[in-house]
């Protein structure tokens, strides 16, 4: 029985939603995260993940069943850093979890030119946001949506004035995360726009022998070094153990073309074969034509991150030089939309053979 027959069959049974799942807010009160307002939201399948509201209203934890999806640094759950925006200060309070978002007008590293100075990664994850709606799904009236709504704004006086709608949703029995983002210029000049969209996964999940899922031409702009791991010989679509060369800042990175399929979507994801378990990620590609892999393997910092986004992490300085770099009118706005899917084993074959 699927989760959401059974979640049918139990429809007068119970007078709480709740008993089921939903959409639960509350402010963390002990260690780094002190504070900071959080939502759980529960699918009813095993899927349930937390929403970190004061941090752009990305995803921390997530979790399906007893497994974790997410990856979660040594740092955890803090509160936002709202002035975090020099040189590598981002890094100090990065979280991790299953999605952090990088941007709204800068992504990459910290860079100095004539429009001015920008940090890694830019000013959205760091930034709260204004709740304007929560909708809780009623199975005894058919409802199975549930959603919630936040504005987050990447502003200042004289501008530039950016501001970004999301929205989370999903249904009540079916394990997918839906995310709805539009980015809108409030200010009144034009206004250089750039998102990257961090997706976080870690262990049990990403494990030796666990199968990284996407297609596409690549380039690896590292240079050649014991810890690079996109080159010739190196099986870069597998998960190795934990790499001594990776200890530290030991890292690799690819950027990719990310190929799409007849409807316009790109795919990619993540399978381990040894928990049957396997984690879709989907997204229109004429909205997010690049897809980034990050490989970081170091021993108690194991992580990898699939990282759909507008450009390669180059930062705005060379994204203008190379004429790639998306600017927006006063009052222009532009839409993102990205579904994460824990699939069901009878799916899990066909979405493997996709990527052959």
């Amino acid at each position: 029985m699927s989760a959401l027959d059974f979640i049918h069959n139990g429809k007068d049974k119970i007078g709480n939603t709740a008993q089921i799942g939903g959409i639960e807010t509350s402010v963390l009160d002990n260690g780094l995260g002190r504070g900071s307002r959080i939502a759980w939201i529960n699918t009813g399948t095993g899927l349930r993940y937390k929403l970190v509201i004061d941090r752009g209203m990305d995803i921390a934890d997530a979790f399906y069943k007893e497994h974790s999806l997410a990856w979660l640094s040594h740092t955890g759950v803090v509160p936002p850093e709202r002035f975090s925006d020099k040189g590598m200060g981002w890094i100090r309070n990065f979280g991790g979890g299953l999605l952090t978002t990088c941007g709204l007008s800068h992504v990459g590293g910290p860079e100095e030119d004539g429009y001015g100075a920008r940090g890694l990664h830019g000013l959205i994850s760091n930034t709260p946001a204004e709740i304007i709606s929560i909708v809780q799904p009623d199975p005894a009236a058919g409802k199975m949506e549930m959603s919630i709504t936040g504005i987050i704004r990447e502003t200042q006086v004289f501008g530039p004035s950016l501001e970004l709608k999301r929205t989370i949703s999903g249904q009540l029995g079916e394990a997918k995360i839906s995310i709805h983002d539009e980015v809108i210029n409030r200010g009144n000049q034009k206004v250089p726009h750039m998102i990257l969209y961090h997706v976080n996964f870690g262990w049990p999940l990403i494990d030796e022998g666990t199968d990284l899922l996407w297609k596409g031409d690549w380039q690896s702009p590292t240079p050649d070094a014991e810890g690079k791991i996109f080159k010739d010989g190196i099986n870069f679509r597998k998960c190795p153990a934990p790499m001594e060369a990776h200890s530290g800042t030991g890292e690799d990175v690819a950027f990719i073309d990310v190929e799409s399929d007849a409807s316009g979507n790109a795919n990619c994801g993540i399978y381990n074969k040894k928990l049957g378990l396997a984690v879709a990620l989907r997204f229109p590609k004429e909205q997010l034509p690049w897809l980034i892999n990050w490989q970081h393997w170091g021993k108690n910092e194991y992580v990898t991150a699939l990282e759909p986004a507008t450009n390669p992490p180059i930062g705005q300085k060379r994204a203008r030089e190379e004429e790639s770099l998306i600017f927006l009118s006063p009052n222009e706005s532009r839409s993102y939309t990205l579904e994460l899917e824990v699939l069901a084993p009878e799916k899990i074959e066909s979405f493997i053979i996709s990527f052959l």
